[in-house]
């Protein structure tokens, strides 16, 4: 009996942990292209609860954002590479973005309203909001340093990888990557 009991704890033990590792699916392989600067962690890392203005200007946190992954954006008016990478940003949303992705864009600094608007008219950009961290105290709680920097976060809040730089955000390994995590 003491053999049943034994076997039965040592195979609910194994099959509690493979659940764990399989929470968040593994996005590695499937890193090619720019993606390949693509860190994924080894564990999830705690998100932020720190807030930030919201694009009809209240405050909010990211837990709006909880229950589907997010493509966390911190970007500047002033910043070449996001206006290069915010199109593909855009094309993400349009391809994924619903009840289980959303593509978050935060500009972080000194963006005025107007400068932002105009910012997202001259690349042709309508589909992202236009939410702010002008103190960037959401960002320096993330650990943003430098622009643009992306975090992905899992449903729970959590940041499970993070871009530093550019990318091409609508490629076929950034939408593979995103649709194995939407899926996993």
């Amino acid at each position: 009996m003491g053999f049943i009991k034994s076997a039965l704890l040592y195979l609910s033990l194994g099959v509690l942990a493979n659940s764990a590792v399989a929470e968040t699916p593994d996005i590695a392989a499937l890193r090619e292209g720019d993606m390949g600067k693509l860190v994924v962690h080894s564990a999830p890392v705690d998100g932020s609860d720190v807030a930030f203005l919201g694009e009809d200007g209240s405050e909010m946190t990211l837990a709006a954002f909880e229950g589907k992954h997010v493509v966390l954006n911190f970007w500047a008016t002033w910043c070449a590479p996001c206006r290069k990478e915010m199109p593909d940003l855009a094309a993400l949303q349009m391809e994924l973005g619903g009840d289980n992705l959303e593509v978050v864009t935060i500009a972080t600094g000194r963006n005025p309203r107007p400068s932002m608007e105009a910012f997202f008219a001259e690349i042709g950009v309508n589909n992202l909001p236009l939410h702010s961290d002008e103190r960037q105290n959401l960002s320096r709680s993330l650990g943003v340093l430098g622009l643009p920097v992306t975090l992905i976060l899992n449903p729970k809040g959590q940041e499970i990888a993070r871009l530093q730089g550019d990318a091409d955000w609508h490629s076929d390994s950034a939408v593979a990557i995103m649709k194995a995590l939407i899926d996993g």
